[in-house]
């Protein structure tokens, strides 16, 4: 049985800091991912998606992090076949971009190479868990996507990969066994997906193993609005503990497949997130292993502003441990410069 590691699906989220969850004095770019650290093993950096990041900032995410944390990293936009800003590529490729009518793989393949350079020190650090290619719901089954698929993994070659798809058909009927060979093929993680059912857009929630590589599973919460709507209206959902449970079989026959399992919490608003994902965390009776003085988040009750959490650890059923993290003091100072 591999190891389950519980999280978000970002750190940074506005709603999140304007929450109250981050306590006072652990509010700046540092405080919040020593505090979430804390807490969680896991989370994804969503900020690669928008904009291309640099190898001092993934740097900088290593060093606040502690030994066995893990950050599951989302592809840029362009390298998913999303709609790009011009703003957000360097300004020596914004030229390239304009011009090219269609996607031009030397474009791509300097976009790539920068985006590797900058996640490398994850990497070199232990901290990487996996890149995430979340596919537009464009990208239909057929010749030109898998054309598309293995051009992505090739130049990810050397990296661990995971796909997610946004249109229902990669998933429907003789199509899912398609497409997981087609992953299987790739040495690709078919990320799983909670979404409401019953709508046009509405994702199956099958659990394919289709790499040794970290299983990913992200909650999206269930609002009727997903596929449309703004951002707050397709992920807005606070999850039940019925809801959760339901998923407890599936995530364990991942783990029993998988070397690592991430499960990521993508809903919203305020603190939605981590309140699902503390709540995931005690269903399978998993923690953050720190030290004895360590609490634990005060779940299922409400958040205070600035939490004073109980001095001793809540007692945990026997499960799967996360990877182990560093002891560090609890102010969030590393043990070492390597942090």
């Amino acid at each position: 049985m591999g190891d389950i590691l519980v999280g978000t699906c970002s750190w940074t989220d506005k709603a999140l800091v304007a929450s109250g969850w981050y306590p006072r004095g652990r509010r700046d770019a540092e405080g919040r991912l020593r505090h979430y650290a804390e807490w969680f093993p896991v989370v994804e950096a969503d900020s690669p998606y928008y904009a291309l990041p640099s190898p001092l900032t993934t740097r900088r995410w290593a060093e606040r992090t502690p030994d066995g944390f893990r950050f599951d990293v989302k592809a840029f936009s362009l390298l998913t076949g999303h709609p790009t800003r011009p703003a957000a590529l360097p300004a020596d490729l914004r030229s390239a971009h304009a011009r090219s009518a269609a996607r031009d793989p030397g474009l791509l393949d300097e976009v790539w190479a920068r985006y590797a350079e900058a996640v490398e020190p994850l990497r070199a650090a232990g901290r990487l868990g996996t890149l995430l290619f979340q596919y537009p719901p464009s990208l239909l089954p057929g010749p030109e996507a898998e054309r598309s698929l293995r051009a992505g993994r090739e130049r990810a070659r050397d990296w661990p990969f995971a796909v997610e798809f946004r249109h229902p058909a990669w998933w429907a009927g003789e199509q899912a066994a398609a497409t997981a060979a087609l992953l299987a093929d790739l040495d690709a993680t078919a990320v799983a997906v909670d979404t409401a059912q019953g709508l046009p857009t509405s994702m199956p929630p099958v659990t394919p193993v289709t790499a040794p590589g970290p299983a990913v599973v992200r909650f999206h919460g269930r609002s009727e609005h997903w596929g449309t709507g703004s951002k707050e209206d397709r992920f807005r959902h606070e999850y039940t503990e019925d809801e959760l449970t339901a998923w407890l079989p599936r995530i364990h026959a991942l783990a029993s497949r998988a070397r690592e399992t991430h499960v990521l919490f993508n809903n919203c608003c305020a603190d939605a997130a981590v309140r699902a994902a503390g709540l995931m965390q005690r269903l399978l009776g998993a923690r953050v292993p720190h030290p004895a003085e360590q609490p634990t988040l005060p779940f299922p009750d409400d958040f205070p502003e600035d939490p004073t959490p109980p001095a001793t650890p809540r007692p945990t059923s026997p499960v799967t441990p996360v990877a182990p993290h560093r002891s560090r003091p609890r102010d969030g100072a590393p043990r070492s410069a390597a942090g």
